[in-house]
């Protein structure tokens, strides 16, 4: 019992002296830091590359644009796994190349109903 408590004396000393290490940074930044806060709007005022900001920061965006985002991960994570069944393929022999063309076709019959259900259309036209 003894032995297995001195093997973890370097980990105690290093956390020791990391906490140690934290607190006195912390303290020398209190002691030495600023104290005085911005309170004139121009420099509280949001600036990005040079141009003054027009309008809110925060703006909603459609929800088309979310759903766009997740379709696209959905397919693109699907066609990860295109690399291991190359890589693969001659050992899989047959039976492997029916199994990816019965997996691309239900993606490719996904990505045809969301087609037709106008999901990939950024914009909906009245035509």
């Amino acid at each position: 019992m003894q032995s297995a408590l001195t093997d973890f004396i370097p980990l105690f000393i290093l956390v020791a002296l990391a906490t140690l290490l934290a607190g006195f940074i912390i303290l020398l930044s209190v002691l030495f830091g600023p104290r005085r806060r911005a309170k004139q709007s121009q420099k509280i005022a949001p600036y990005e590359s040079g141009m003054n900001a027009i309008g809110v920061a925060q703006r909603r965006f459609p929800v088309r644009f979310y759903l766009i985002a997740v379709l696209f991960i959905l397919f693109d994570i699907e066609v990860i796994f295109f690399y291991p069944w190359a890589v693969a393929f001659r050992q899989l022999g047959w039976f492997g190349f029916i199994e990816m063309l019965i997996f691309v076709g239900i993606l490719l019959l996904g990505y045809i109903w969301l087609w037709k259900k106008g999901a990939l259309e950024w914009e909906k036209s009245d035509k």
